[in-house]
């Protein structure tokens, strides 16, 4: 056996392992959790963790040199479904869908979605930090933006599917995500504003330049809202066209399901955020970024808002936003305060501090207290558990499995 057929059999193992995984009935199960809870109603609490490649422990634990596999696609592969294998075995509320998804191929993405590069100084290092490199250093410079158009290669396309379903098929639905380019964190605004002005400079702006800012947000919304209404109307949204970092259910919305058809913005989940504005004041965040980001979300079915930022003082001003749905409560946000405000009227997305829980040295008397406190404080909310940005498990993987276990008995299912 040749060195592809041998990557090719491992590929199609694990393929086969995941299918099995994703028919396990438990999936079942989580599906209603998820459908109920997202519908507020009375349910267990929730708990998922969130594994990817991108993380500094995953990054090691999955990296090349511990995949069998040589040709570079094939090992693509094998360490997506070793990832999601992984995730099940921790034993959360991730689901694990029966199909693979390949996105459709566009022109534009991260980093050049407004037909500039937004670069970064990137650091020597894996785990250090990065600075941004804006491209817009002068208010001249917004000549040389463009609008992300909604723009699919067919051809380029259909060679991504084709290659995908020669090794999977007869083991899972080759799923073609057609959404535009425009979602979740390239929708949201606040992402793409940072890399193109620069974060210190936009805080700089708010008060230097408030009539240039706001004639860029405004183009930025007015882009996105285009390039949203083109993949609508070309019918390239479908159920796999969504996200809200959890889990896209609800029973107000059709369940996910691949490659379903065209659907509307509301039939979908929409995802929204403002990390870089978390040090921003309520009133400023609200007249600087969110009366952009309303208008592009008010035509989802239901939104999930936040994923780091602190939301403790904006929660009044999120509420004009009425198919809101999720709210975010991170580890820098006052858990009282927030379960006071959110109450039963929205999903109380609970983010604890990952150093505290799983990073730092191991203390399960540690993580059952912080558990049991911030449970407590969120009483009476319809609250999950959402263990996110995991960095570093000290070579000991098993952490977030152990996790899993400890934040059931404390949340008492």
């Amino acid at each position: 056996m040749n060195s592809t057929s041998k990557d090719l059999a491992i590929v199609r193992d694990l393929a086969k392992q995941y299918a099995e995984v994703a028919a396990h009935p438990v999936q079942e199960k989580k599906r209603r959790l998820w459908t109920a809870h997202n519908s507020l109603r009375d349910t267990r609490v929730p708990i998922i963790t969130h594994v990817a490649y991108f993380q500094k422990w995953a990054h090691a634990y999955f990296a090349d040199t511990e995949m069998k596999c040589q040709d570079t696609y094939l090992r693509e592969l094998e360490r997506h479904f070793r990832i999601q294998l992984f995730q099940f075995d921790i034993g959360d509320d991730t689901i694990q869908e029966p199909w693979y998804t390949v996105p459709a191929a566009q022109p534009r993405w991260w980093r050049n979605l407004w037909g500039v590069s937004e670069d970064m100084k990137h650091p020597d290092h894996f785990d250090g930090a990065y600075t941004f490199a804006p491209p817009i250093k002068s208010w001249d410079d917004l000549a040389k933006l463009s609008p992300p158009p909604h723009q699919i290669d067919e051809a380029a396309t259909q060679e991504r599917v084709d290659q995908a379903r020669e090794v999977l098929d007869g083991i899972l639905e080759v799923n073609i995500d057609r959404g535009p380019v425009c979602q979740g964190f390239t929708s949201d605004i606040s992402t793409s504003l940072a890399g193109l002005r620069g974060l210190e400079q936009i805080m700089i702006d708010m008060y230097e330049s408030p009539n240039e800012l706001k004639s860029l947000l405004a183009f930025m919304r007015d882009g996105i809202l285009a390039n949203n209404e083109a993949a609508e109307q070309a019918g390239d949204y479908s159920l796999t066209s969504q996200v809200n970092q959890e889990s896209c259910y609800a029973e107000e919305l059709e369940p996910p399901r691949a490659n379903s058809g065209p659907r509307k913005r509301l039939d979908l989940w929409g995802f929204c955020a403002a990390q870089e504005f978390t040090s921003v004041s309520p009133e400023m965040h609200e007249e600087f970024m969110f009366n952009y980001q309303l208008p592009i979300y008010e035509h989802f079915g239901l939104v999930a808002y936040g994923c780091c930022e602190d939301l403790t003082r904006k929660i009044y001003f999120l509420r004009r936003l009425k198919n809101l749905r999720v709210i975010a409560v991170t580890p820098w946000a006052d858990v009282h305060k927030c379960a006071e405000q959110i109450g039963r009227d929205y999903v109380f997305s609970w983010r604890p501090n990952p150093t505290d829980q799983v990073c730092s040295s191991w203390d399960e008397d540690r993580i059952r207290r912080i558990l049991r406190e911030g449970l407590d404080a969120a009483r009476g909310c319809c609250v999950h558990i959402h263990l996110k940005d995991v960095e570093n498990l000290h070579n000991q993987p098993w952490r977030l499995k152990r996790w899993v276990q400890i934040a059931r008995e404390v949340a008492g299912c």
